[in-house]
């Protein structure tokens, strides 16, 4: 298809269509994709938690339809089906990207893992995924406050959450959120598209991802087989770059910086995110 426009949003169902797919266990999920699936290894992108797979747009773009990309809307997230539990665990999650790829047919892939996307990655990776995944790749990874030291921080991460949701609502969360999750040299169109992308929200998609936030724990879980990278923007306030660093280390994987990036680096340096996720995929 040919595009006639240089707008996100017109972009977005031109160049990185959405389609819902129907899985064996009566749920659905909502992806985007790029390229053409079965020309060798597919990239695999998990989105944040304030975030959806329409983040990933600049991504693709930066990327080309040589190499197939396939962006999901977590359960809850987009048209995609919740799951059963109020609050889920990395393993339901997993258990539901497992579906997607064997549905889709992806027997072999590159996961990447956005921040909260990387407690699901990491689980399906050391899981059901465990022959799938080719290479885990691990941007601003969320560590989750599971542990049994952090129990005091997981108590006040769940409180501002859903007082956060209760004051502002989904609107006024997107209203401010590119401020924490871009650095300050961002440009207005990476602002707008951060907080686009936040308010399309569903409450309670997004309660269940703050659950699993505060339940996992990155670190926790048996040695991953396959090799694994972790980056980080060098600007980033939520992930910083000491602290995953610190994972980078915890899993023996080796760690880089995104220059000029905040969090949502996908958003913000997609061309940077782009080489390096090229430089993952196998020639």
């Amino acid at each position: 298809m040919h595009c006639t426009t240089s707008l996100p949003l017109d972009l977005l169902e031109c160049e990185f269509p959405q389609t819902v797919v129907a899985l064996p266990n009566g749920t659905q999920m909502s992806v985007r994709q790029q390229g053409a699936p079965g020309r060798g290894t597919s990239v695999v992108l998990l989105h944040g938690i304030s975030s959806g797979a329409a983040s990933w747009l600049q991504v693709a773009q930066a990327m080309g339809p040589s190499v197939h990309l396939l962006a999901w809307d977590a359960p809850g997230y987009g048209d995609s089906t919740p799951l059963a539990s109020p609050a889920p665990m990395a393993q339901d999650y997993a258990a539901q990207l497992h579906g997607l790829l064997q549905t889709l047919q992806i027997h072999r892939c590159i996961l990447v893992g956005h921040s909260l996307g990387a407690l699901m990655a990491v689980a399906y990776a050391r899981g059901l995924g465990a022959d799938t995944v080719a290479r885990l790749v691990l941007i601003s990874p969320a560590g989750g406050y599971g542990a049994a030291d952090k129990a005091n921080i997981r108590e006040k991460v769940r409180l501002q959450r859903h007082e956060a949701l209760q004051t502002l609502g989904v609107a006024g969360i997107a209203q401010r959120i590119d401020q924490r999750l871009l650095s300050p040299a961002a440009n207005e169109q990476a602002r707008q598209w951060v907080r686009w992308n936040t308010a399309r929200l569903h409450p309670a998609g997004y309660l269940q991802a703050v659950e699993l936030l505060c339940q996992s724990d990155l670190g926790a879980g048996k040695h991953l087989t396959m090799p694994v990278e972790v980056w980080c923007g060098d600007a980033d306030v939520v992930t910083t770059p000491e602290a995953s660093a610190a994972w980078a280390q915890k899993l023996s994987a080796p760690f880089h910086t995104i220059p000029n990036a905040g969090h949502a680096s996908p958003s913000e340096q997609a061309a940077a995110v782009a080489r390096l996720i090229a430089c993952a995929v196998p020639t």
